[in-house]
């Protein structure tokens, strides 16, 4: 061991003479022993040794409304930046609507008619602000839990329960019909995303693609390679990550060792930020920023919203084997519905009475779309071939064949 750190310093003493250290930095040298050491040497004459810094960045975090439903801006700039008391009333009013249809959803699961479910209880704030922010224009390109947004862009609630209840034609929108349908496997809509972008880019329309994942997604290589192309195209293009803490079963701690999410924007050359998920005005305020400055030519952007799914990951999920209950009380505490009723309960910009009409037309609204729903004309089985190329391929066409062969 010995003749290895004499032999060790022997060389760095030559390289220090020869005007080569600078270009050495480590020398590792392996002894191979019964302990099997490793000699390390880092930073020999580190005195004589400079660097300088060549980037650095700082992730900011954004909140407008916090849990305690006070403001951290007055009304009156609230104001100055286009919210007024009638869209926080209808903010409330798309939350509402989508919790209502959520769990209207998955008692339609319970009960066989419709199949396995992905609840987006906790993250509405955020899916509702994303669909208000947008233009009619636009893009938006969703995971599978971003009912909330679809809804706000048009999208019908009888169209989402023909989705889930197995029926292709639930995507087929009537109203934004560029939109994307629901995305299942991770993060590949943010690859989808890059094209919707590019074009915009390419035919020099001032459009922008919204595309949508969860924490999870973040360690897709997927998403790295959207990353990657959006900040080198400097697209017309929002990321949205919503982080609402599991990805499945796997907490966020052990997803990532990055202090945020955020951050990985970096690697592609664009800014990222934090934006309390459970905030709607702070994420309304920050998505339009970020939108009107993609489309303004100021290249991609990247949104982590921190919010909390308290819903099982899917109703195939059964969370509270993985989950601490008191860890599901606390996210209680901080939910997004509950904090702008408050807020508009405080400010007396509205009252239990009126707010109480809201639910009841959001009831309403879901009970009929629910009849829609259950009152179209089911598809025969054929029709699983329908939605999956434009032309069917020879093989397919086989089955089909074989489908629709009496027994």
């Amino acid at each position: 061991m010995q003749d290895a750190y004499e032999l060790a310093a022997k060389i760095f003493q030559f390289l220090s003479r020869t005007n080569l250290l600078h270009s050495v930095f480590t020398l590792k040298s392996r002894i191979l022993d019964k302990h099997i050491g490793i000699l390390l040497f880092t930073g020999y004459l580190q005195k004589e040794l400079t660097m300088r810094t060549i980037a650095n960045f700082t992730i900011y975090y954004f909140q407008t409304l916090n849990a305690d439903a006070q403001l951290n801006i007055s009304l009156q700039q609230l104001h100055s930046l286009g919210i007024q008391s009638a869209d926080l009333i209808n903010f409330y009013h798309a939350m509402l609507l989508v919790r209502t249809f959520d769990t209207k959803a998955i008692a339609l699961q319970r009960t066989g008619r419709i199949g396995t479910y992905a609840s987006c209880l906790g993250q509405e704030a955020i899916s509702t602000a994303i669909g208000k922010a947008m233009r009619d224009s636009d893009v938006f390109l969703p995971g599978y839990r971003d009912a909330a947004t679809l809804i706000c862009r048009g999208a019908k609630i009888e169209e989402l329960l023909l989705y889930w209840g197995g029926d292709e034609r639930g995507m087929n929108f009537s109203y934004n019909r560029e939109d994307l349908p629901y995305n299942v496997p991770i993060a590949s809509q943010c690859c989808h995303s890059i094209g919707v972008a590019y074009a915009f880019k390419l035919r020099q329309q001032p459009r922008v693609a919204v595309v949508v994942c969860g924490d999870g997604g973040t360690s897709e290589g997927d998403f790295y390679e959207a990353i990657n192309a959006a900040g080198t195209w400097q697209l017309p293009i929002v990321f949205v990550v919503i982080n609402n803490q599991w990805a499945i079963s796997v907490p966020r701690s052990k997803q990532s060792y990055c202090a945020t999410l955020a951050q990985k924007a970096i690697s592609g050359g664009f800014s990222g930020e934090q934006v309390d998920g459970n905030d709607i005005i702070g994420c309304y305020i920050r998505l339009q920023k970020a939108i009107e400055n993609a489309r303004d030519g100021k290249g991609p952007h990247l949104i982590e919203a921190i919010t909390y799914r308290l819903a099982d990951h899917t109703t195939a999920d059964d969370a509270s084997r993985y989950r601490a209950q008191a860890e599901l009380a606390q996210a209680w505490q901080q939910e997004p519905i509950q904090r702008l009723q408050d807020f508009l309960i405080n400010k007396k910009l509205a009252t239990l009475a009126s707010l109480a009409k809201i639910q009841a037309q959001c009831k309403e609204a879901v009970e009929s779309s629910v009849n829609l729903y259950l009152n179209t004309e089911l598809q025969p089985s054929s029709a699983m071939f329908d939605f999956m190329f434009k032309e069917t391929p020879p093989l397919l066409k086989q089955q089909l064949s074989q489908l629709n062969r009496k027994p």
